[in-house]
């Protein structure tokens, strides 16, 4: 019988007891991974990540003596999973969303664990990991940089599309869903919600025009007056501007 395939895991966090949870949580819930090691520290995780080469990381974002940053600046572009915990529900989450990569707010919730570990493994075996990419992005937003890429991750039934903000004309609610509209005529459904990518595109020259679209202020072609008015923008839709946001959208243009 040929031997069932698993999943080297290792677990990074200065928490004894935060590892131990999540490690008994992870044996519940999965019978195809393995624990390979575990960390309290920077240091101690580069030696272990070098050591058993694990596939996928459960990286603490706060720690005595670094963060998991540190670690993963640390550490060579591989083909591996990373989620990140963390005790604190508003640290990064927009830079999180913006890379599209799970993380998990302590206490964990089981449900969300399961979820989480097993995309990372669906992506694992199917060979669809954008951890480099994403880690890149999810830096950036971090340090508030965008030298090298200005581009979303925008999570699809049919994996993760890297999309340049310019190329996005507008985006247009549909209930837990968004639909994104392209330059070049495609358009993507992704799994966030519109108000997710209104907190991500909010300083990239986006706005919400109404309660069901966010536009790129570079890509109205001209404003049609009325009780709110109406965009009209370069791929020939119009577009509604609510009355309570008309004058938050005309002042952008006042000199």
């Amino acid at each position: 019988m040929k031997p069932k395939h698993t999943t080297s895991v290792f677990i990074v966090d200065d928490e004894y007891q935060s590892r131990q949870v999540l490690i008994k949580m992870l044996h519940h819930y999965f019978g195809d991974i393995r624990i390979s090691g575990e960390a309290a520290t920077v240091d101690e995780a580069i030696a272990g990540i070098q050591e058993h080469h694990p596939r996928l990381i459960f990286l603490d974002v706060q720690m005595n003596g670094g963060t998991g940053f540190d670690l993963l600046d640390s550490l060579p572009d591989n083909d591996l999973e990373v989620i990140f915990t963390t005790a604190y529900h508003e640290f990064a989450v927009k830079a999180f969303r913006y890379s599209a990569i799970d993380y998990l707010v302590k206490p964990i919730d089981p449900l969300e664990l399961e979820s989480a570990t097993r995309k990372a493994l669906d992506k694992l075996h199917l060979r669809q990991s954008h951890t480099s990419l994403q880690l890149k992005l999810l830096r950036q937003q971090i340090n508030g940089e965008r030298k090298f890429i200005d581009k979303i991750a925008v999570p699809t039934p049919e994996g993760l599309l890297f999309v340049s903000t310019n190329d996005i004309i507008y985006c247009q609610g549909q209930g837990n869903y968004t639909e994104i509209f392209l330059l070049n005529g495609q358009k993507l459904t992704s799994s966030h919600t519109l108000r997710a990518y209104e907190d991500m595109l909010a300083d990239r020259n986006f706005f919400r025009t109404h309660k069901s679209f966010l536009i790129n202020l570079q890509q109205i072609d001209r404003y049609r007056k009325g009780e709110g008015g109406n965009v009209i923008m370069s791929n020939g839709r119009e577009i509604e501007v609510a009355r309570r946001n008309k004058t938050g959208f005309l002042n952008l243009f006042k000199g």
